[in-house]
């Protein structure tokens, strides 16, 4: 066979592989898949660090129900701060479709994770130009599991850490759920607490108390706004006077509470509940006092 049968051949076989639908994630997946599972190998390249387009977004990182949207809330009243519902960035995946897509990716020095990373900051990109704002936040509890990678995806974040007695967590969660399992509502509080302990001895940030924002919140908002480079005002108080978008669930809190537009005092907890030894050590490292099962 001549050259130049055995490269149109060749040709012809690499045209019938492009044009191959995607192999069915139920099947037996892609080569590189296989030869993970056959051999233990894996692609270790890591892509360099591209430029963002927002370069210093800000984090909250709290636990759920500790008054994130509450906060939210009064930082989107501000004139120069957008701050949208819950983004759930980090469900937002790249998926590479053939076993040639990741080679490809890779000569433009590029690999899934930071594919993601560039999806992650077009989307706070266009919410922060379509706001006419200049500093964007995101409040989306979860994002306290993940802030390493928030940390690698920018490197010149700002994180605010909004804590609250984990009593007041386990109380408000327990009264929300129809039939509560307090060992899981435990382990669920205490994964968020590790994680924002963590986050909190790690990167620099500015830490506000969920019973700051509701007992002073002039106080707590002035210093939030020393901390983030803005002048204070006055209107971020009355928040019901402006537009937040809509209160549902899985984008923050929809309770008549937030949906009153006015701040109201954090809820007398009249039962407070024991916590297991870890949680209630590092609710005391938040300043709290606490009580632990025995």
């Amino acid at each position: 066979m001549s050259a130049v049968s055995k490269g149109l051949k060749r040709r012809g076989r690499l045209l019938v592989q492009a044009l191959r639908p995607p192999t069915s994630n139920a099947g037996s997946g892609t080569a590189a898949a296989r030869r993970t599972r056959e051999t233990g190998e894996t692609d270790r390249y890591v892509a360099p660090h591209t430029p963002r387009l927002v370069e210093s977004p800000v984090f909250i990182l709290s636990p759920v129900r500790s008054g994130s949207t509450l906060l939210r809330v009064l930082l989107n009243s501000h004139s120069k701060i957008r701050a949208p519902h819950e983004m759930h960035l980090r469900t937002l995946h790249v998926h590479m479709d053939r076993d040639f897509t990741p080679d490809a990716m890779k000569e433009l020095e590029l690999d899934k994770s930071e594919l993601e990373h560039l999806l992650w900051d077009r989307v706070l990109d266009l919410e922060l130009k379509r706001s006419g704002k200049e500093i964007v936040v995101d409040k989306t509890p979860p994002n306290a599991l993940i802030w390493p990678r928030l940390r690698r995806c920018w490197p010149q974040a700002r994180y605010l850490f909004l804590l609250r007695h984990p009593e007041g967590v386990v109380t408000s969660l327990v009264n929300r759920r129809r039939k509560p399992d307090l060992a899981q509502i435990h382990a669920e509080v205490l994964r968020y607490a590790e994680k924002l302990e963590e986050a909190r001895q790690t990167l620099p940030g500015h830490t506000v108390t969920y019973e700051q924002l509701t007992g002073e919140p002039e106080k707590a908002t002035r210093e939030i706004c020393r901390f983030l480079g803005v002048e204070w005002e006055a209107g971020m108080l009355d928040y019901g006077r402006h537009d937040h978008g809509t209160f549902r669930p899985h984008m923050g809190d929809w309770s008549t509470t937030i949906t009153s537009g006015k701040i109201q005092p954090a809820r007398r907890v009249d039962h407070r509940p024991d916590l297991p030894p870890r949680l209630a050590e590092i609710a005391e490292a938040w300043g709290y006092q606490a009580t632990t099962t025995v």
